[in-house]
């Protein structure tokens, strides 16, 4: 079968925001060339178009895809930019209804049979790996789908689910993603050392712990699954050999949550000879400083860390209690060892109050080993307990919005907590802003990742915004919105509800007064430890 996966742009709906997100990184799906490389070993041709790297707009995404004819389509999505993936695949059914279209990701796998529209043929639930090649081959020999496990699809009019999908256990059984199939040369990634050419790669899946955040539960995230070492290095060599990308985001929950595992890849990077540079996430409370120093010698460049608050109580009941002190323990290593360290904070959980954000604000003024930190708004996802709370109106939490294209963590928020509006909720997410980086001690990380002209830039705009507070009172307060991209880069954006774009107007960017495209806004079962968990030859024991 000639099988077409696609990836829409997300970045040009967000205007002067998505110009900078795509400056700081663009990101390659690697999902989606896992499931390429999938497809190809059981002999089928796979083409991917990535309409984020290109800057592909959705009108003609469409119009390309019609004019390869495929056999088939397919999508990922998550719930933020669902629909995106429904926005080009309704086009493509008006121009060729007899394409069948399929879509999974996290989305498709929470909401299940809601999530298959009817510009959708097929949807997959959960891991795909051993579902999408035999469905796959189910498809091109006419065989009944029923056989097929972890998909849902239509029979007579009918939906039909065939249950969950088989568990992934063996990661090493895996083939390599394709990434043949991508424009590798358009991936970069901000860093302290300027944008390098960059890949993800995955050496684990799961998380062992269980935050209101994150949908773990839904995703089965809890499960523990490893990859050998050897198998990780001997995919970072590929890259090297054929593409020369030498800098590896480690997309795994808890990058050092096993020491000897992240340990013995650094010994076979170093064996290897590959000299790459490195980064990832972890838990403050898993950085060590002999397991740092020793990383460092095999390229770890950057390490990020979720904070999110300094609250006890709210930190208890997002069930996320590292103690405070292993922050600045934390960064005070990364400093040590120069590694670019990047705490991520979270406003808005249940709880949340201006004082609480407040307190939070202080304690990063105070602390001076934290050099980079972002300021983002909870987002109750679907499949989170957090979700649950916000519709149930628990905790003093209140869901405002079922529209998952608002589900964003800059310049967006969909809650009310408390007594905090999501006007509020935003407005204290550029004061957090405006507090982290206007402390001079910042500036040289700032212009150091961002160069002298985004950097400047970013200085400006904390004079903007400090300007904008000392004149709201005045009714001279500025309709523009600050974000924050996650990683220390910045833009602006209009509030819509200020700037209400009229029913019927062609999308920005578009030349036509009736697009063909209308973007529609529609286990574990004990407690986990707070350290170190299990083993990589036992994860879930």
């Amino acid at each position: 079968m000639n099988v077409l996966l696609l990836y829409p742009t997300w970045t040009g709906a967000y205007g002067l925001f998505g110009h900078f997100a795509r400056r700081n990184s663009t990101w390659p799906p690697l999902n989606l060339a896992l499931l390429a490389a999938i497809a190809e070993r059981h002999g089928h041709n796979v083409t991917i178009l990535d309409g984020e790297s290109e800057q592909i707009p959705l009108e003609e995404m469409v119009q390309r895809a019609v004019a390869m004819k495929p056999d088939l389509i397919g999508f990922t999505a998550t719930s933020p930019f669902f629909h995106l993936s429904k926005t080009v695949a309704e086009g493509i059914k008006r121009l060729a209804p007899g394409i069948p279209i399929a879509v999974g990701g996290p989305h498709i796998t929470i909401m299940k049979e809601q999530a298959l529209l009817g510009c959708f043929d097929y949807a997959f639930i959960g891991e795909a790996e051993e579902s999408w090649p035999q469905f796959l081959n189910a498809c091109e020999q006419r065989k009944d789908l029923s056989t097929v496990r972890g998909i849902i699809y239509r029979r007579n009019g009918e939906l039909v689910s065939t249950g969950q999908p088989a568990d992934i256990t063996d990661l090493d059984a895996l083939p390599i993603p394709a990434r043949h199939r991508l424009p590798m040369s358009r991936y970069k990634l901000g860093t302290l050392r300027g944008r390098l050419p960059f890949t993800s790669i995955q050496t684990m899946r799961g998380c062992p712990w269980k935050c209101i955040f994150c949908a773990s539960e839904a995703l089965k995230t809890t499960e523990m699954r490893v990859r050998s070492p050897r198998s990780v290095v001997n995919e970072m060599k590929q890259v090297v050999e054929i593409f020369g990308t030498r800098h590896f985001y480690i997309v795994d929950d808890v990058m050092t949550l096993w020491k000897d595992h992240i340990l013995e890849i650094c010994d076979l990077i170093d064996q290897e000879g590959l000299q790459i540079t490195f980064e990832g996430s972890t838990r403050a409370n898993l950085v060590e400083e002999d397991v740092i120093a020793r990383l460092v010698k095999s390229g770890l460049i950057r390490l990020s860390f979720g904070l999110e608050t300094v609250d006890p109580e709210i930190r208890r009941t997002m069930k996320k209690q590292v103690p405070l002190e292993h922050y600045v323990k934390a960064n005070g290593i990364c400093n040590k060892y120069g590694v670019e360290a990047l705490n991520s904070v979270m406003i808005g959980l249940p709880g949340e109050t201006r004082e609480t954000v407040r307190a939070t604000l202080k304690f990063l003024r105070q602390a001076r080993e934290v050099k980079q930190a972002n300021f983002a708004i909870a987002v109750p996802y679907p499949g989170t307990e957090f979700h649950k709370l916000a519709v149930n109106g628990e905790k003093g939490v209140k869901l405002m919005t079922q529209d998952f294209s608002e589900y964003r963590r800059y310049g967006s928020a969909v809650t009310t907590v408390g007594e905090l509006t999501p006007h509020d909720l935003i407005d204290l997410q550029n004061e957090g802003f405006v507090s982290i980086y206007s402390a001079p001690w910042r500036w040289i990380p700032m212009l150091q990742k961002h160069g002298v002209i985004g950097g400047s830039l970013m200085l400006v705009r904390v004079a903007r915004l400090l300007s904008q507070k000392l004149f709201a009172g005045h009714g001279h307060a500025s309709q523009e919105q600050l974000i924050s991209l996650g990683d220390g880069a910045f833009g602006r954006i209009q509030d819509s509800a200020m700037s209400p774009e009229p029913v019927g107007v062609a999308p920005t960017g578009s030349s036509s007064t009736t697009p063909l495209l209308t973007i529609a806004s529609a286990s574990r079962t004990g407690a986990a430890p707070a350290g170190h968990f299990g083993h990589p030859t036992n994860p879930n024991g």
